[in-house]
């Protein structure tokens, strides 16, 4: 019987012990598009997925996945954004404070494009089911973003309208018991390749690896968060472990907590203290800090602001500043 031609790829992942290596980015960008053009068993699949999971996925190989998802995924080349936002992870211990981060971006006249997936794993809130509380809908289409963007400055799509056939690779997570390796190349998708991204990541190995391949990729400049739940969110109460591009260059920080004690966790997780934070009809001191800490880095990202200091006394300015009625 003549082998299959995806045969190879879960060759190289899984010979044995010490016969494995990684795909190299054309071998990665080749095996992705069978992947997307249904080229591949569901055995093939699930093999190549788990393997690439114990191995832990190479940037080269996930430029290699990014580019062929982009490929058959394409975005409109005359549609722009200041600043690309992936949320993937969904938030357990805390509510989702830097959506909040993003919409005072956006009113501050920052062109954003947040896109992210939903209900992969239960027990999450997800910022796709939020987005309702502020009157925002989920776009479907690219031409919905292009209106979202020109009437406010921000978008969300979510994968399942962005990459429906990635999307259903992450759906996978409750047959396989594991995220697959469609959950870190879709942080980095940037679909319109905006010069500036924000990315979250949960496990320390995952941000060199997440910051070498947007520069493989070419971004100009990038900030990935080790955040709370794997968003791009800082604690306010936690040092938090950052990386940078910045004109392609690669450099790390570990920016200092701005409260000296650990704040206590709310009892339950209630989306409706996000709107009443905005509005100003709650105080919360760990919310208002993470929008605040997670708004200075991103304003050093944007090239506003210099350094954690300046971006700090820029965010509460930003923040106390803000249209408490526009929501």
């Amino acid at each position: 019987m003549q082998e299959h031609p995806f045969a190879k790829y879960v060759r190289i992942l899984g010979k044995g012990k010490k016969g494995p290596r990684s795909l190299n980015q054309a071998e990665a960008e080749h095996a992705m598009g069978m992947i997307l053009d249904g080229d591949v068993r569901a055995e093939q699949l699930g093999a190549f997925m788990m393997l690439l999971r114990v191995k832990e996925e190479s940037p080269e190989e996930l430029a290699g996945f990014i580019t062929a998802v982009r490929s058959r995924n394409p975005a409109p080349e005359n549609l722009t954004v200041a600043l690309d936002w992936s949320t993937y992870a969904g938030k357990k211990r805390q509510l989702p404070w830097f959506l909040l981060t993003a919409l005072l971006l956006s009113e501050n006249g920052h062109r954003i494009l947040m896109h992210g997936a939903r209900g992969h794993t239960a027990g999450r809130i997800y910022t796709q089911d939020v987005l309702s509380l502020f009157s925002i809908a989920s776009c479907t289409s690219w031409q919905q973003v292009s209106e979202q963007l020109s009437a406010d400055n921000f978008a969300f799509m979510g994968i399942d309208s962005l990459a429906p056939k990635v999307a259903e690779i992450i759906d996978m997570r409750s047959i396989f018991g594991l995220r697959s390796p469609v959950h870190t190349l879709c942080r980095m998708l940037n679909p319109l390749q905006a010069n500036n991204c924000v990315d979250g990541v949960f496990h320390p190995a995952y941000a060199p690896m997440h910051q070498k391949t947007s520069a493989i990729l070419g971004v100009q400049n990038s900030l990935t968060i080790r955040g709370d739940g794997g968003e791009a969110e800082m604690r306010p109460d936690a040092d938090c472990e950052i990386r940078w591009i910045k004109n392609k260059q690669l450099s790390e920080q570990l920016w200092p907590r701005i409260y000296a004690q650990r704040e206590v966790k709310d009892s339950e997780l209630e989306v409706e203290k996000l709107l009443q934070l905005w509005r100003g009809d709650i105080e919360h001191i760990y919310g208002r800090g993470a929008v605040i800490s997670t708004l200075a880095a991103t304003l050093v990202l944007l090239g506003v602001c210099g350094d954690q200091s300046s971006g700090l006394e820029k965010a509460n300015q930003m923040w106390q500043a803000r249209d408490k009625s526009k929501f």
